[in-house]
């Protein structure tokens, strides 16, 4: 039986999430792709909040011109800073069920980029 993509990312992120746990002061870093835009946040697992967001809906972003990958960059540039001002240095990254590939992966390089540490 086949499973739809939907259940797949499920699956895979049920599996990534028993290892995958974000503190207060490493916090984990959650990647949601849809098929326009992209969000990351950094989160809080033990007190269950988000700390930091950003994502290409942004006041910073929406008006910015390129292609999704090039968005994605930016917007992982963009968590860094705010992750930053925030007084975060270090995080643990969710893909949350996606392929480290592509946008996923844009997001990573911008943030690591900007001196997020992973």
């Amino acid at each position: 039986m086949a499973l739809s993509k939907l259940e797949r990312r499920t699956r895979i992120k049920r599996r990534v999430r028993k290892v995958v746990r974000g503190t207060a002061e490493r916090p984990r870093m959650s990647i949601f792709r849809s098929n326009k835009e992209i969000y990351a946040q950094l989160i809080d697992d033990d007190s269950g909040k988000t700390l930091v967001a950003a994502s290409t809906r942004d006041k910073e972003l929406a008006s910015e011109k390129g292609t999704k990958s090039e968005k994605s960059i930016k917007v992982g540039k963009l968590i860094a800073e705010k992750a930053k001002k925030a007084g975060i240095e270090t995080v643990c990254f969710d893909r949350n069920g996606y392929l480290y590939h592509g946008r996923v992966k844009s997001v990573a390089d911008g943030a690591r980029e900007a001196g997020l540490n992973f």
